[in-house]
């Protein structure tokens, strides 16, 4: 997905909001800002938000010289959300149907996002999400190849919402790669959240190889790349995922909520609906 013009303005508060957790001092702040300024009239019109992204947060660190402005706030989150896993176990354990009961927690974590949702509740935000409807549930056919998967490939998202997944990938009853950052970035998730997470349990954790927030395959690895080329069933968590690889000729099932207008008006849905969606070219392996 190409960046929207609406798309600047949001990295301008980015870049104000993850200054301010490093720094006071509004001068220092304000020569940030102008950096991050310059960067909007050489982007190309094919650009993606996370590419974006990932030269904002590059000028943030040089010019501070902190890598994880995130890092207490990461961990702040990972034990919010552990201290609900029993509880949300049960709700699994209790529903109907535990698949997709685990799929609408899973996007319920996706709330936990700095970057595009600084003012979340978390269990308020979980809570609605388990009684609202999918706004696009293309759930039958992920329901389809799952059973056919020998293996799976997850995307992580942020860091706190890696106990969400976890859940997911326990109900999913098929060995899965997990894939974080490269580095920190945002509050994205990396080797070392996933493993607060407990994520190491369930799944095997490999790193993309990107530091952007979001999986831009051109600033992967070529271990991961191997392994997304060979993936018969993609699980991409978040916008970040979404922004990167949404025109991607793979089997990708996007798992998220539309929390900015642009990533609703790209999904056709109204900002605040969630959705498990599939890849626009899917069906060239159906």
């Amino acid at each position: 997905m190409r960046a929207y013009l609406d798309c600047f303005p949001c990295f301008l508060r980015q870049t104000i909001e993850t200054s301010r957790l490093i720094t006071s001092d509004e001068k220092k702040i304000r020569h940030i800002i102008n950096r991050v300024s310059l960067l909007f009239p050489d982007i190309s019109s094919e650009a993606t938000p996370p590419e974006i992204g990932r030269e904002v947060y590059r000028i943030i660190r040089d010019e501070t010289g902190v890598i994880d402005p995130y890092n207490d706030i990461k961990k702040k989150c990972i034990e919010q959300a552990l201290s609900l896993y029993p509880e949300m176990k049960k709700i699994i354990n209790s529903s109907e149907d535990r698949l997709l009961t685990a799929i609408k927690l899973s996007i319920a974590g996706n709330i936990i996002d700095f970057g595009a949702n600084p003012d979340f509740e978390l269990k308020k935000d979980i809570n609605e999400i388990l009684v609202q409807k999918l706004n696009i549930s293309h759930y039958q056919e992920f329901c389809k190849i799952l059973k056919k998967t020998k293996r799976i490939l997850y995307l992580a998202d942020n860091a706190g919402e890696t106990v969400f997944d976890r859940l997911l990938i326990e109900e999913l009853k098929k060995p899965v790669i997990y894939a974080v950052r490269e580095k920190p970035i945002i509050n994205d998730a990396t080797r070392e959240d996933a493993y607060l997470s407990g994520i190491h349990e369930v799944a095997e954790v490999i790193s993309t190889g990107c530091d952007a927030p979001g999986t831009i395959l051109k600033f992967c690895s070529n271990e991961f790349l191997e392994i997304y080329k060979n993936s018969d069933l993609i699980i991409s968590k978040g916008q970040g995922n979404y922004e990167g690889l949404s025109d991607e000729p793979r089997p990708i099932f996007f798992l998220l909520k539309a929390k900015c207008s642009i990533i609703a008006q790209d999904t056709g849905v109204e900002q605040g609906d969630v959705m498990l969606l599939k890849a626009k070219n899917y069906l060239i392996y159906q």
